[in-house]
C-alpha cells in the first residue's frame, strides 16, 4: 500500500511563505563558486547555526543529527562523492551520515567466496573503513536484501517491501534530523533498479518526514516530531567530462530535467590528509576490494585541469520541490510509464522529462531448423549452423581492437533445442576462477547468452540467462551457471538438460563455446515470431577478477539486463508444445541479507546515537 498523503505533503511545503523558500541571493552563491565551496554553500548552509538548533539544554551536540544524510541502495554507492562529503567536513564543519538500503549481498565478490549475507558482512567494513577517510562516522543499514542486477524499480520495490522502507527511512530522517538529502538518480534508463529505489524512497521520505500525516504512530509513540530537510540533491552523471576547477563555476542545466545542477570540484587540497580530495576518494575507493575497485589507478592525475567535480542536480530548496517544465514523451513502453506515473504522484513530473530514450532497431535474425542435432564439441561442424553469422560489438569497458577480443555467433534449432556457437579471439585469459566459483561470470572470460521468450519483457525476472566460462581453474572445462533472471545458480541444478562445451586455443588465441539449451527450460513457451535473444561476451586482460571489455550482439544501453534491446530471432519452422505454459513461471529472487543486529559496528553505532537497529521502530510510549 502507497503513502496517499504524499502528493499532499509536497503541497504543504510548496505553501510555505516565498521568503523561506527562496534560494540563496546571486551574491552570496557566486561568492561560494568563487571560492570553490558552491556545492557546500549551496548544499550545506551555515553550520553554526545547524548545530545551535540541534543542541541539548546541556549544551552537548545531538549525536543523532547529521547536517547531510546521503541514500543509497548499496556499499560503495558513495564512493563517487567521498571528496564533497570530505571537503564540506574540513570546510563547513558538516556532518554526513549514510544511509545504505542493502549490504550488497547481490554483488560480485573479487576477493574470496563469500556471497549472500557473508558478503554483505564483508562488504559493511569495506565502506566503513572507506568513508572513515571522508570522516563519515555512521552507516545505517536498512537490512533490506541486495539480489541480482536489475534495472527495474518496481521488482525492487516488491522485493524491499516498499512501504516498510519508506517508513524505516522517515524514521532516520525525523531521527538524524538533516538539513540537506543527497541521493541516487532516480530516473529508469541505464541504471540499477535498487539505485532508482533508492532515490524514489529518499525524495518521498524528504517530503513526508516533515507531515504529521505520515507514519503519525511514529510521533504519538515514539515520541519523534516532524522533520522537514531544506534541501535534496541528486547525483548526475551527465556532466563527468567538465574537468578543471573552473567548471563548477558556470551555470550548468540538466538537459533532460530542466533542473539547476551544481557542482564541487575534487580538487580542492585536503589539510587532514595533505593531498587532494580527488586523491583521498581514490584511496577510499580502492577499499572496495570486493567488487574489483583495488584494480583502480593508485594516483590520480597531478593537473588540476585534469580532476573533474561531483555534480548534482537541485531537486528541493528550502523544502520545496524547484519546478521545471513538463516535456511528455508518447508511446512510453511500461518501465518508462511507470516511471511518469510515479513523478506525477509524487508531484516532480519534470523527473520523467526525456526519460525513455531514443531505442535504435534492435537486430534481427532467422535460427534455422537442422536435421540433425550438432554435436557439442566447441568445434564448427559441416551443416551445423547454416544461418547468419552474428557479430558482436563493443558494448561497455575499454574499447578493444579485434586482435584483443572480438566474437561472432551463430544460432540454429533441432527439435526443442536451442544450439548457440560463439568464437571468441582474445589475446589474453582472465582468471581461472574454481568450479565451485564458476558464478557473477562478468569476472573474468565468459559468454553470456540471455533469451526472452515471449518477447515481450520489462525486466529479467521473467527471462532466461545463462553465463558460461569456457575454462576452469586447473585445466578444467567449461562451466555454466544462470544469473538475474527467472532461476539462478550452477546451470546442473537450474537448467538440468543444458549442455556446454568449450575448445579453448593452445596457446591460447581465444576459444570457442557451444551450447544446447532446451526451450523447455526456459520460463514460458517459446514464441517463434517474437523469441528474443541477446549474446554477450566479457573479456578480461588480469587476474585479479576484473573485466576490462565487453562485446554483445545488440549494445544499446544495459545490454545485459534490458529486454528492450535484445534483438529478435525467428524461430524457423518451431511450434512449442501445446501443453506448455505462455505465462513465465513465478521467479525465485534470492532474499538473504545480513542483519544489524549481528554487526558489532552498527550494535555500537545505535548506541551511540541513539538511532534503531536498521532504522526500526523505538519502543512505543504513548503519549498522554
Amino acid at each position: 500500500m502507497r503513502f496517499r498523503g504524499l502528493r499532499e505533503a509536497v503541497q504543504m511545503v510548496d505553501a510555505y511563505d516565498e521568503a523561506e523558500a527562496a534560494g540563496p541571493s546571486r551574491r552570496h552563491v557566486t561568492a561560494a563558486m568563487a571560492s570553490g565551496l558552491a556545492g557546500a554553500v549551496l548544499v550545506g548552509g551555515a553550520p553554526g547555526a545547524q548545530a545551535a538548533e540541534r543542541r541539548p539544554a546541556g549544551g552537548r551536540p545531538d549525536p543523532a543529527h547529521h547536517d547531510i544524510l546521503f541514500v543509497s541502495a548499496h556499499p560503495d554507492d558513495e564512493a563517487g562523492n567521498l571528496s564533497t562529503f570530505g571537503l564540506w567536513r574540513e570546510r563547513r564543519g558538516m556532518r554526513t551520515g549514510v544511509v545504505t538500503v542493502t549490504r550488497g549481498e547481490g554483488g560480485g565478490n573479487a576477493v574470496g567466496p563469500e556471497e549472500g549475507a557473508p558478503l554483505g558482512v564483508l562488504r559493511e567494513k569495506e565502506e566503513r573503513s572507506a568513508t572513515a577517510l571522508a570522516g563519515i562516522e555512521n552507516i545505517f543499514y536498512l537490512d533490506k536484501p541486495d539480489f541480482w542486477y536489475t534495472l527495474s524499480a518496481p521488482l525492487t520495490e516488491r522485493i524491499w517491501h516498499e512501504r516498510d522502507t519508506l517508513e524505516r527511512m522517515v524514521r532516520l530522517f525525523r531521527m538524524a534530523t538533516p538539513h540537506t538529502v543527497v541521493t541516487m538518480d532516480p530516473r529508469p534508463f541505464n541504471q540499477h533498479g535498487a539505485h532508482q529505489m533508492a532515490a524514489r524512497l529518499a525524495i518521498e521520505a524528504f517530503f513526508l518526514a516533515g507531515d504529521r500525516k505520515a507514519f503519525p504512530e511514529q510521533l504519538t509513540c515514539e515520541g519523534l516530531a516532524p522533520w522537514r530537510p531544506r534541501r535534496l540533491l541528486a547525483q548526475n552523471y551527465g556532466f563527468s567530462d567538465l574537468l578543471g576547477p573552473e567548471a563548477p563555476e558556470e551555470r550548468h542545466t540538466d538537459p533532460d530535467t530542466g533542473l539547476p545542477v551544481v557542482g564541487v570540484w575534487s580538487g580542492h587540497a585536503s589539510r587532514e590528509h595533505g593531498t587532494s580530495w580527488a586523491q583521498v576518494e581514490r584511496d577510499a575507493s580502492r577499499m572496495y576490494r570486493s567488487q574489483g575497485w583495488a584494480a583502480m589507478p593508485p594516483e590520480v592525475p597531478a593537473d588540476p585541469e585534469k580532476l573533474g567535480s561531483d555534480w548534482f542536480s537541485v531537486l528541493a530548496e528550502k523544502g520545496r520541490a524547484v519546478r521545471a517544465p513538463v516535456k511528455d514523451q508518447g508511446e512510453l513502453r511500461p518501465v518508462y510509464e511507470e516511471f511518469r506515473r510515479w513523478t506525477r504522484r509524487v508531484g516532480l513530473p519534470w523527473l520523467a522529462n526525456g526519460a525513455q530514450p531514443d531505442y535504435p532497431d534492435p537486430p534481427s535474425t532467422t535460427v534455422p531448423e537442422v536435421a540433425a542435432a550438432p554435436v557439442l564439441n566447441g568445434v564448427e561442424g559441416d551443416g551445423e549452423y547454416p544461418g547468419p553469422q552474428l557479430d558482436l560489438v563493443h558494448w561497455e569497458g575499454d574499447e578493444a581492437t579485434d586482435a584483443d577480443c572480438s566474437a561472432t555467433a551463430k544460432m540454429s534449432r533441432h527439435g526443442d533445442d536451442l544450439f548457440v556457437l560463439v568464437t571468441v579471439k582474445d589475446d589474453r585469459d582472465g582468471t581461472h576462477l574454481e568450479e565451485d566459483d564458476a558464478k557473477r561470470h562478468w569476472r573474468t572470460d565468459a559468454v553470456e547468452i540471455a533469451i526472452d521468450p515471449r518477447g515481450d519483457a520489462d525486466d529479467t525476472s521473467v527471462t532466461f540467462k545463462t553465463g558460461i566460462f569456457p575454462f576452469t581453474a586447473g585445466g578444467g572445462g567449461p562451466v555454466a551457471e544462470r544469473d538475474a533472471d527467472n532461476r539462478q545458480g550452477p546451470a546442473g541444478e537450474t537448467a538440468p538438460g543444458m549442455r556446454v562445451a568449450a575448445e579453448v586455443d593452445e596457446p591460447y588465441r581465444g576459444y570457442t563455446v557451444e551450447a544446447k539449451i532446451p526451450l523447455g527450460e526456459l520460463p514460458a513457451a517459446a514464441d517463434p515470431e517474437r523469441f528474443a535473444v541477446n549474446i554477450l561476451v566479457y573479456d578480461s586482460d588480469t587476474k585479479d577478477k576484473t573485466g576490462q571489455t565487453r562485446l554483445a550482439w545488440s549494445p544499446f544501453g544495459s545490454a545485459q539486463a534490458d529486454p528492450y534491446v535484445w534483438g529478435t530471432a525467428r524461430l524457423e519452422g518451431y511450434t512449442p508444445p501445446a501443453d506448455r505454459p505462455t505465462d513465465p513461471a513465478e521467479p525465485e529472487i534470492p532474499t538473504e541479507a545480513a542483519r544489524s543486529e549481528d554487526s558489532p559496528a552498527s550494535v555500537e553505532q545505535s548506541r551511540r546515537t541513539g538511532i534503531p537497529l536498521a532504522g526500526g521502530p523505538r519502543p512505543c510510549t504513548p503519549r498522554r
